[in-house]
């Protein structure tokens, strides 16, 4: 791969929009109309406008928008990369109630992964991925040195591995065993090889929300803070929403509308991956459960309302891989990669393969009318490439 601009580095997505034809599904409705004026002429749609989307709005109709908004930013394309996850420990002091991840520390499954065990579970992938992420549970022992030298020797057996790793509770928990701020053990860990933060336990950005379903984890505006400590250091972060628990409509609203506000600041949340609650194993029996239609709903209206964070994952270890095929056509653009492991979803109830390989990735792309994209971590390189019954065809570099 060489370097190039994103495709939607072109701030002119709203001229494209403009000029795209509409829909029927679009223009015989008055809201959803008035929500394409407001994209097409200002670039933005205001939270009341959000919200009766969320609440009111025809599917078909509210998907064809995020998609022509998702077109108008990338064209026909959809990004994936060859990652790996690994998970550093389930051994975790809080006991968030819609987690069936995390074990106490004498629980028969709980785990903690020494320097050297991490890096043989890399060992067997390092040829084919280009991404390790990395999260895991609150370990009630390990500080910044721990992490420190998990990443340092990481980088010295894999200098070609981008490591995204720690939610913004782990790093406050980590600063908190190592008397240290946040700021400080960001970049501790970013001169140890750390390159990215994922955007794990937002959960919902409202404290009543969190009250009820993660007691203890950090509060709505600590995870913001956090992220904005990242960014400050200029270490690009994802953000997520777990949505299908308690909330409202209007609480995920206000959860969408803070994360568009510090994007407005920093510029620094590199995509947005909304995904719903999975209820197996877990201590939540109140929660809502989001149906299929209410994931694509989802993701057509964080399509539209985060116009500035450029990427919305189609989180497939999430939804599956059908939902996410459909979520490419509802405003996605990213679908997760060949993954190689995941153990938090799967705890959960996830059922998604995790042996895919970049030829299942991009054919299933291809079969939801899009062309796969591979890129890097950070969205600064790409290459069109495709599936074959025989073998992968790489093409040529996307030029923008």
């Amino acid at each position: 791969m060489q370097s190039i601009a994103s495709p939607e580095s072109n701030l002119y997505w709203t001229t494209r929009l403009a000029k795209m034809p509409i829909p029927h599904s679009i223009r015989s409705n008055k809201l959803l109309y008035s929500a394409y004026s407001e994209l097409s002429s200002r670039g933005r749609i205001s939270e009341s406008t959000g919200l009766l989307l969320m609440d009111e709005a025809p599917l078909s109709g509210l998907t064809a928008l995020a998609s022509m908004v998702k077109h108008s930013k990338h064209s026909d394309d959809v990004f994936f990369n060859e990652n790996l996850h690994v998970n550093t420990t389930n051994i975790c002091v809080l006991a968030c109630r819609f987690c069936a991840f995390r074990k106490g520390p004498r629980h028969k499954d709980a785990y903690e992964l020494s320097v050297e065990e991490y890096l043989h579970r890399i060992e067997p992938y390092a040829e084919h991925i280009d991404e390790v992420h990395s999260v895991g549970g609150l370990h009630p022992t390990w500080t910044v040195e721990h992490y420190a030298e998990l990443y340092r020797q990481c980088k010295q057996r894999f200098p070609h591995i981008h490591i995204k790793s720690l939610t913004a509770i782990e790093i406050k928990h980590i600063s908190e065993r190592s008397n240290l701020s946040v700021g400080e053990v960001i970049e501790t860990l970013k001169e140890a090889g750390l390159d990215s933060i994922p955007g794990g336990g937002a959960e919902i950005l409202v404290d009543s929300v969190r009250d009820r379903i993660c007691r203890g984890k950090e509060s709505s505006q600590e995870y913001l803070d956090i992220h904005r400590a990242a960014h400050i250091l200029e270490v690009p972060t994802n953000c997520t929403m777990l949505f299908g628990t308690v909330e409202s409509s209007s609480e995920r609203i206000k959860h969408l509308s803070l994360l568009r506000e510090l994007q407005d600041e920093t510029n620094g949340f590199q995509c947005f991956v909304p995904y719903p609650f999975l209820h197996d194993k877990t201590r939540l029996p109140e929660a809502q459960l989001a149906s299929s239609n209410e994931i694509l709903r989802v993701i057509s209206v964080s399509r539209l309302m985060l116009d500035n964070i450029s990427h919305i994952k189609a989180y497939r270890m999430n939804i599956g891989d059908a939902v996410a095929q459909m979520a490419l056509s509802a405003g996605a653009d990213d679908i997760d990669g060949t993954v190689g492991h995941e153990e938090i979803m799967h705890s959960a109830g996830s059922k998604t393969r995790l042996d895919s390989c970049r030829e299942d990735i991009c054919r299933l792309i291809e079969e939801a009318g899009f062309a796969p994209v591979k890129r890097n971590s950070t969205y600064s390189e790409f290459e069109r490439v495709a599936s074959s019954d025989t073998e992968l065809n790489v093409l040529p570099i996307i030029q923008v």
